[in-house]
């Protein structure tokens, strides 16, 4: 049987991020997926008009209902939405047995909040503390830490700081700054920077999205740590590179890039 991952995150009808790029990530690594959905969005690669959360209920069901039956091998967050949600996702993270990719989803593409401001205090507390890996882009990483991010050294104390919240490692991703983007690994006892050449081009929509799912399969096929985020940055890299050009925005990337060998 194929590995198993999951995903507990938000719906994006466009395809780009959310749960529907984390599932094709997910065939595309091999991994059979399965979603959890924490909220709905109405949007495109232009704009996003509306953001309906998931009763936390309802959303706690779906978790129980997954692991009695499909146990993954591997799982991650993605937008969580209110602290209510964030709160069962915790709970439900003690029982996991196997490890958890945080990606701390709090602002769309085009600026619109994805998460209450309650909720980054939840996030703080509760699930940050349980996460296997958390992956933070710098926007995110500023909003967590207070810090404020302009080179790779304070992206290496910001992961620090974030990792002595009990995350268990932390990438710092950093696409939004300038030059080379380069994301800074702290696992908790040694440093690793993955580098890729930026690429001209506005289509990169859900790249978070694909590459902490794309760390998420790996993990569930029971690469390291730091070889699933190599693979993994190959794969966004990539997918950024021959994304297909859809859309009349932020378009999405290739989820049919070349998987890593």
């Amino acid at each position: 049987m194929p590995p198993v991952a999951l995903t507990i995150a938000g719906s994006d009808p466009s395809g780009g991020a959310g749960i529907q790029a984390d599932l094709k990530t997910f065939h595309q690594f091999g991994v059979y997926g399965e979603a959890v959905i924490t909220l709905l969005t109405v949007q495109n690669t232009v704009r996003v008009e509306r953001v309906e959360c998931m009763d936390a209920g309802l959303v706690a069901a779906q978790i129980r209902a997954v692991l009695e039956d499909i146990p993954p091998a591997a799982a991650k967050t993605g937008a969580l939405g209110t602290s209510e949600i964030v709160k069962v996702v915790s709970t439900a993270a003690d029982q996991f047995g196997f490890p958890l990719v945080v990606d701390p989803v709090m602002i769309s593409k085009h600026g619109l909040p994805l998460m209450a401001e309650e909720a980054k205090s939840a996030m703080l507390e509760r699930l940050i503390p349980r996460a296997f890996l958390l992956t933070p882009n710098i926007p995110e990483t500023a909003a967590l830490t207070g810090m404020e991010i302009r080179s790779v050294g304070h992206m290496r104390c910001a992961a620090r700081k974030l990792a002595g919240i009990g995350a268990r490692a932390v990438l710092v991703k950093g696409g939004h700054g300038s030059g080379d983007a380069v994301d800074v690994l702290w696992d908790g006892t040694a440093w690793r920077e993955f580098r890729a050449p930026r690429i001209d081009t506005q289509h990169t929509h859900g790249t978070g999205c694909v590459y902490s799912a794309a760390i998420t399969a790996e993990l569930a096929h029971g690469a390291a740590l730091q070889t699933a985020v190599e693979r993994a940055k190959e794969f966004v890299t990539e997918a950024i590179r021959s994304n297909p050009g859809l859309g009349h925005g932020c378009g999405p990337v290739n989820h049919h890039a070349r998987r890593p060998s």
